[in-house]
């Protein structure tokens, strides 16, 4: 095959033109950094969109991955395989969940989590119980289901006819919630934290008052957990700080700790709904993917991880606090564990991706999470060092923005 020589332009020449991405190419990485193809050095508060967890080329998640490489990579589900199920019993024994399907990604985990809602409805009430509840500036992914059950109406431009039997409610609105939660409903479905949608944490009464409907009108509360989900918050999953309990989770991202792999965390009630030929995925639990993600998890589930990843926070929040004091630039620094959202004052309102250029420039990769909230998902075992250099990046990148 012809050897090609590639750079930024040539993502214009030949890819689809859905993705804008910054103007450099990485090429290798390790821990908390990444070098382009000029060799210049980055720090990564970005983590892949807190896919990363455990930073770039972990070594033990290499070794998986070599290791299962030399074994088996792919079966489909004609068979299974023991990567797998040794998967799917650890993930049952860290959460509520019972039975486990896997997929891809996080759309495809929404994507199973809703159908299974409106199955469960069906088969246990009848056709007329399929209504789905989400909320405004929701992401569940980009599929047309998925887009849909999203609360940002951007995604679904152009797309029409949308599935029917979506309604969107403002989050947090315990009231709306009440009136709009009926018989007809199947489902409830919410981030634990809105990532997308501008890092906002739901409130503790929200969330209960989300679990009690459900559990008054016999719908199932459905948690999207892809990004907040396998320690993010500082809790294997985020639900486990809130004292409410789902009837199915989504999990991906992290999962994987950067190999794609994504799946659906139900109880057995539930599960049985998805009878055989109800649902299924090629690539879903393939052993690779199955290996990676069982390194993974056993190396976040640990308590001095965890315990970490909120002291991380701390020391993103003092750093953020201190560049506000100087600049005034931040309305508000919300989030979780190294899930964290800096509001844009609104002056600054729709160029936060004017940040993210001046922070490429100083050598840090940062996200944003809408036009108006820079957002910093980076590993979950980022060294303290990394963090300070990285927002001494951060402060010269907003000292440059603000200066024009």
């Amino acid at each position: 095959m012809t050897e090609y020589s590639v750079n930024r332009a040539t993502f214009d020449e030949v890819m689809v033109p859905n993705y804008a991405p910054q103007k450099v190419v990485p090429v290798r990485g390790k821990g908390s950094r990444i070098w382009d193809q000029e060799g210049r050095e980055y720090i990564d508060f970005a983590g892949g969109i807190a896919v990363n967890a455990l930073g770039h080329c972990h070594p033990k998640l290499v070794k998986v991955l070599k290791d299962q490489s030399d074994k088996l990579w792919h079966l489909s589900n004609v068979y299974t395989n023991e990567p797998a199920l040794t998967l799917a019993k650890a993930l049952t024994e860290v959460c509520f969940a019972e039975k486990v399907f896997f997929c891809n990604s996080g759309t495809e985990a929404n994507e199973a989590a809703f159908k299974l809602a409106r199955k469960y409805a069906y088969d246990h009430a009848g056709p007329e119980k399929h209504e789905i509840i989400s909320f405004n500036n929701a992401f569940h992914g980009r599929s047309l289901f998925a887009i849909t059950v999203g609360g940002q109406p951007k995604y679904c431009e152009g797309y029409a006819p949308v599935p029917e039997g979506v309604t969107h409610l403002p989050f947090n609105d315990v009231d709306a919630l009440k009136a709009a939660v009926s018989d007809k409903t199947c489902a409830v479905v919410l981030e634990p934290i809105q990532g997308e949608g501008g890092v906002r944490p739901a409130t503790p009464e929200f969330l209960q008052a989300a679990r009690e409907l459900c559990d008054q009108h016999n719908a199932l509360l459905v948690f999207d957990e892809v990004q907040t989900g396998v320690g993010r918050t500082g809790e294997f999953y985020a639900y486990m700080s809130t004292g409410v309990v789902p009837d199915i989770l989504t999990t991906a991202k992290a999962l994987g700790g950067g190999f794609p792999v994504g799946a659906m965390l139900t109880t057995s009630k539930v599960a049985n709904s998805f009878g055989f030929g109800s649902h299924g995925s090629t690539y879903g639990g393939n052993a690779l993917a199955c290996s990676v993600a069982l390194a993974a998890i056993t190396l976040i589930n640990e308590d001095q991880l965890l315990a970490n990843v909120s002291a991380k926070h701390q020391l993103f929040r003092r750093e953020l606090e201190s560049i506000n004091d100087k600049f005034g630039v931040f309305t508000e620094i919300r989030g979780k564990g190294l899930l964290i959202g800096a509001e844009l004052v609104p002056e600054w309102h729709g160029k936060a991706k004017e940040f993210l250029a001046a922070a490429a420039e100083e050598g840090l990769m940062l996200l944003v999470a809408g036009p108006n909230v820079l957002r910093l998902a980076p590993s979950l075992i980022i060294p303290d060092d990394d963090i300070r250099q990285g927002m001494d990046a951060l402060r010269r990148a907003v000292a440059k923005v603000v200066k024009g």
